[in-house]
């Protein structure tokens, strides 16, 4: 395996964010009990690059053996940061993520070069020269195990939920970066979906690390940041 292919381990990319419209029956790993769940859309803030950690939404790319705390971090040559272990992300067309439903990859899902055509949940962002993206689906494509789709639960301003469809797809592959794994564990350094939500503003900050299972990326983790305000479902 060449230096490149190994190090363009996507995380992931993309950005969810259990069944389909109308929910998959399955239970919520995650969930807490007494909580609210939060049915809508948490619409995402834009990355944005600073001298220190990026605010809005991004991304990290951990190395097999490192901590979500201190790394080693992979370096994406594409990042506009000046600290390219980060990768801001982008809305997409749905606006971010939809939780109670699945934002799946269009028909076509990649290009004759293998970028990533999914643009519901964020746009499609560049990894070592090859585009990335983020779709949830009742079946994961890396693993082929059903998925629910996503859910996420205000306890008193705490979040927390499972992100289990959340999957990135890159150079025509697909690594699934949920929260749990599709088989309902946490892997390495794979953490619970976590964060705040302010019930007067919407604003929501939600995190979750996913260590990559199995495929040429295997140990990889990544690091998602989830930022913005949340909007009700109808």
């Amino acid at each position: 395996m060449t230096s490149r292919v190994r190090r363009a381990a996507v995380p992931l990319l993309a950005l969810a964010f259990a069944a389909g419209c109308g929910g998959s029956g399955s239970s919520s790993p995650g969930a807490s009990a007494g909580g609210t769940p939060l049915v809508g859309t948490f619409h995402l803030t834009a990355g944005k690059c600073t001298a220190t950690t990026p605010t809005g939404t991004y991304f990290r790319m951990i190395d097999p053996n490192g901590t979500i705390a201190h790394g080693k971090f992979f370096d994406n040559p594409d990042s506009a940061c000046k600290d390219k272990s980060f990768s801001v992300e982008s809305p997409g067309t749905e606006g971010g993520l939809i939780t109670g439903k699945y934002q799946p990859s269009p028909a076509k899902a990649f290009d004759a070069k293998g970028n990533a055509q999914a643009d519901l949940i964020t746009k499609p962002g560049s990894f070592t020269a090859i585009q990335f993206a983020i779709e949830t689906e009742p079946r994961d494509p890396q693993t082929n195990k059903a998925v629910p789709a996503p859910s996420i639960i205000d306890t008193k301003g705490k979040l927390s939920g499972q992100v289990t469809a959340w999957s990135a797809a890159w150079n025509n592959q697909y690594f699934n970066q949920g929260s749990p794994k599709p088989d309902g564990t946490r892997p390495g350094l794979t953490s619970p979906v976590s964060g705040t939500y302010n019930a007067k503003t919407h604003a929501f900050v939600i995190t979750w690390a996913s260590e990559v299972v199995g495929g040429p990326f295997n140990g990889f983790t990544g690091y998602w940041h989830l930022q913005g305000h949340f909007v009700a479902a109808k």
